[in-house]
């Protein structure tokens, strides 16, 4: 099917609170999974997580890296203002680590010309313009900075999409399924990322299936 875009950002209050509440342990942890693959356990240094929405992963990866500083970006104020939520709840020794930014790439200013790690989960199918993606990370990246990018991939029909939805959020609330349909219709699917990598010049990295709606991209 073709791509369906929708709104880059999440600022409704009842969308975000949905998506904050929402039990995303499962792909969360199965990323932390895969940068503990990419970068191994002793990492240290200063890591970007670009679309960070309420830090769930943002805090999942402080606490995994001790020796870590984080910032996090988001566009929608309504999504950061869980994320500060959810940070004021940890420990000091976390709090001190992580830093939350309101901003649109590519013109959100960044307190580093350059970033050790690179992350991202879920944000790529909001971006309706992807360029501006890759080029926001080849700005605060070289070649051997560590990405990781993880992301839905678009199905090939709008039953797939259904069905995925009804597997891994039928028991969500409606404005979550809502979200999540959107958003399986508005991803990319590998082809458009692997011609997206090449158009920015960033051949060097690859694009792989990690599940049966998530691709990798490292």
């Amino acid at each position: 099917m073709d791509r369906i875009i929708e709104p880059e950002l999440m600022t409704g209050e009842a969308q975000s609170l949905a998506y904050a509440e929402a039990n995303f342990e499962e792909p969360n942890s199965q990323f932390l999974h895969l940068l503990q693959e990419r970068i191994g356990r002793e990492f240290q240094g200063n890591v970007l997580d670009l679309g960070c929405g309420p830090g769930n992963i943002t805090i999942k990866v402080a606490k995994a890296y001790l020796q870590s500083h984080i910032d996090g970006v988001d566009g929608s104020g309504a999504m950061l203002k869980y994320a500060f939520e959810a940070l004021a709840l940890e420990p000091i020794s976390c709090k001190q680590r992580i830093k939350f930014i309101q901003g649109i790439i590519p013109q959100v200013q960044l307190p580093f010309d350059r970033y050790d790690l690179i992350i991202s989960n879920s944000l790529l199918h909001h971006i309706h313009q992807p360029d501006c993606f890759w080029q926001t990370i080849k700005k605060y990246s070289d070649k051997n900075t560590p990405i990781l990018v993880m992301d839905l991939f678009r199905p090939a029909t709008t039953a797939e999409a259904s069905r995925l939805v009804e597997t891994y959020a039928g028991n969500e609330p409606e404005i979550l399924q809502t979200d999540f349909y959107n958003s399986l219709c508005a991803a990319f699917e590998i082809p458009e990322l692997e011609a997206q990598l090449k158009q920015a010049g960033m051949e060097y990295l690859s694009v792989t299936q990690v599940s049966d709606r998530h691709v990798l991209i490292k």
